[in-house]
């Protein structure tokens, strides 16, 4: 019996992970497909004239299985993966987009659709079932089911290539990042290196059967060697090998996936109509348009930019007068920004870390969101884990009902993909009187434990754990109907606003008292800490504005306009970065080849984002700061009106209801030093 193909007989429904083999996903996925597409049938046939009930919200409902199965598969691929899960995710991800095409090309579906959203004015919808209306018939008409069958021939063709593309990319940069290491055998050499790293990097290289120290392109290895080495060669060496990703002419070059990628995007807005990706993509988006996006970008560099330009001229100041440096390099900037901050604040991560401890910084968010919402999460021991790292937990609200089961995987391991996200295995939605409660994950790579420490956190590893737990709050707190209108299932220039706004918090003395306290003696973090944290937030915002701003306008480049003539990536790149370019380029890096961002995960035009909820996050927050950062009143505003609503209105809508006014970029300057 294949465990993915029944109702889970599991505490709260959790995924059977102990239960599951590998060669499982095969047979669970041909067959949830086949079951999804005799349900879609069903509703596409249904001889009753079409209305909301049986055509929209039956079409809400259908392929639950199929979205259990997806959601536990592709979660694993992405957080422990292994040759077979990589090799079947080839061979299902093309099954997938075809699945996809066979409902949105459907003419007898697309028939029934469309007769229930020309009647919309006469049918008394709630604001929810309206945008589920809209929702649905856009997801027809934006892919493709006006067109004649030639053309959705084509279409078909090119969703299913792209599936593989991305796929194939994502998996370059992979085995890209952990092909490299850079082993030391002298220790003269690990010179500037915090204690703690030296001894993970210590560990890292009896885990490889090697003596000496392994420093890997993982974040956790890699951020701190070229933040901190002293050995300006080796940081050189560890900054083009993190640059060169899936860019070095092997078999693992993303170059022509990406070309081929963008085209093919590309081709496929102009086969439904638009002018450019971009134009597909951001017609369901805040933003609205290109042109839009592009003058946000403009705006903010043109108030960023003196200030990035000033910094770095600071910075170069600094590295001549510290070690004679004449030209400073990509591989000095982490290097010289920490030293500079250090003499400036007298702050520095290894004083901070010691009251980081991973555990008490969990706790503080549990905290913080008890504090704001009312939930309590309790570590449980009895469900299943996909790795003997993940920590589970129940959460529960003020009345003791369950609202979700939380995941934590902190650690990196091989098979486990760089970076931070929130996922989820199984959505919030409402069936019958059943309010089914979500399955949220947060994955990230922090510093492991080693023998004699904790895992410390730097304080950037602490703002994360606080985005992504942001993140899982809209996952947990959401309240809504339909699945697909649940938790993060936002317009994705709004979707980083709660994981964005619950990092102010870590800057907050009211908050960091509560979990901000020695690993070793429990002492609370001193004052002129915060106050150095606090004033240091503002250290070096016009560059790190301008390295934000630039990956979108490169975001934009590559969707906002015809790819066609592009044929030497690097050279493209550096006309996208020219207005943004403070460091020499490196003849033997690239960005593009490793953004998975855009190229393997859902930021293709989006990558604008993040900038723009910041927008959003600064305003929001300045009305807590107004209030009181723990005042409930608002807090439960926050609540009711962005985190449990999900995708059931339009944002703008959503927000002035919780804020009582449109948002302003003031707010975004003025935390950034910037106004």
């Amino acid at each position: 019996m294949n465990p993915l193909l029944s109702k889970f007989a599991t505490k709260h429904d959790t995924a059977p992970f102990a239960q599951i083999k590998t060669q499982d996903f095969l047979p669970a996925f041909t067959e949830s497909i086949a079951r999804a597409k005799a349900e879609i049938t069903q509703i596409a046939n249904n001889p009753a004239p079409p209305t909301f009930e049986n055509t929209i919200e039956a079409l809400s409902f259908a392929g639950d299985t199929l979205d259990r199965v997806s959601n536990i598969f592709f979660n694993l691929h992405s957080a422990e993966t292994n040759d077979e899960i990589q090799k079947i995710a080839q061979e299902v991800s093309p099954m997938l987009s075809e699945f996809s095409n066979d409902i949105r090309l459907n003419p007898e579906l697309f028939a029934r659709v469309k007769s229930v959203y020309d009647q919309k004015s006469n049918l008394r919808l709630t604001p929810e079932q309206s945008m589920l209306l809209d929702k649905k018939y856009k997801g027809f008409a934006r892919n493709g089911a006006n067109l004649p069958d030639d053309k959705k021939e084509k279409l078909r063709e090119i969703d299913k290539e792209l599936s593989k593309l991305s796929l194939e990319f994502g998996e370059n940069v992979l085995e890209e990042t952990h092909d490299f290491e850079l082993h030391i055998a002298d220790d003269q050499q690990l010179s500037g290196l915090p204690e703690g790293i030296v001894e993970a990097a210590k560990e890292e290289a009896k885990s490889r059967d090697k003596d000496g120290w392994v420093f890997t392109l993982d974040y956790p290895s890699y951020i701190p060697f070229v933040t901190y080495a002293d050995d300006r060669e080796l940081r050189k060496k560890m900054a083009i090998a993190n640059g060169a990703k899936a860019f070095r002419g092997n078999t693992r070059d993303n170059r022509e996936i990406v070309l081929k990628i963008a085209k093919l995007r590309h081709e496929r807005a102009q086969l439904l109509g638009y002018d450019t990706h971009a134009h597909f993509v951001l017609e369901e988006r805040m933003a609205e348009s290109p042109a839009k996006v592009k003058s946000f970008l403009q705006d903010l560099l043109e108030k960023a930019k003196p200030a990035a330009e000033r910094e770095f001229a600071e910075l170069e100041q600094f590295a001549k007068d510290t070690d004679g440096i004449d030209r400073l390099e990509k591989w000095d900037g982490a290097y010289y920004s920490e030293k500079l901050k250090q003499q400036r604040f007298n702050l520095d991560d290894e004083k901070l870390k010691p009251y980081f401890k991973l555990e008490n910084v969990l706790e503080g968010a549990f905290t913080v969101s008890h504090k704001l919402f009312g939930l309590t999460f309790n570590q449980i021991n009895d469900i299943d884990k996909y790795h003997e790292d993940v920590m589970t937990y129940e959460v529960k609200d003020v009345t003791g009902q369950l609202v979700a089961i939380f995941y934590a995987d902190f650690f990196p391991r091989k098979g486990k993909r760089n970076g931070a996200w929130m996922t989820s295995f199984k959505s919030q939605y409402i069936v019958g009187a059943s309010n089914e409660r979500p399955h949220v994950s947060i994955v990230c790579n922090f510093t492991k434990p080693t023998e004699t420490k904790p895992s410390l956190l730097t304080f950037n590893e602490v703002t994360t754990l606080f985005h992504e737990f942001g993140h899982a709050l809209h996952g947990m707190l959401a309240n809504t109907t339909y699945p697909n209108l649940s938790g993060t299932s936002v317009y994705w220039d709004f979707v980083e606003l709660p994981s964005q706004i619950f990092e102010n918090w870590c800057y907050e003395p009211e908050a960091l008292a509560l979990f901000a306290k020695h690993y070793q003696t429990g002492e609370v973090i001193p004052q002129e800490y915060i106050t150095k944290i606090k004033e240091s937030a503002s250290f070096q915002q016009g560059m790190a504005t301008l390295r934000q701003l630039s990956f979108g306008l490169l975001d934009m480049g590559w969707h906002g306009q015809d790819p066609t003539a592009i044929v030497d990536l690097k050279a493209f790149e550096e006309a996208q970065f020219a207005s943004t370019k403070l460091y020499p380029d490196v003849a033997e890096n690239a960005m593009s080849t490793s953004f998975s961002h855009i190229f393997q995960g859902g930021y293709s035009s989006g990558y604008y984002s993040y900038k723009w909820a910041e927008v959003l996050d600064a305003d929001a927050f300045e009305y807590f700061q107004e209030n009181g950062i723990f005042n409930t009143e608002v807090a439960t505003k926050f609540k009711e009106n962005i985190l449990s609503k999900g995708g059931t209105e339009h944002p703008m809508v959503l927000y002035k209801r919780f804020r009582g006014k449109e948002p302003k970029v003031d707010a975004l300057l003025k935390r950034a030093g910037l106004l």
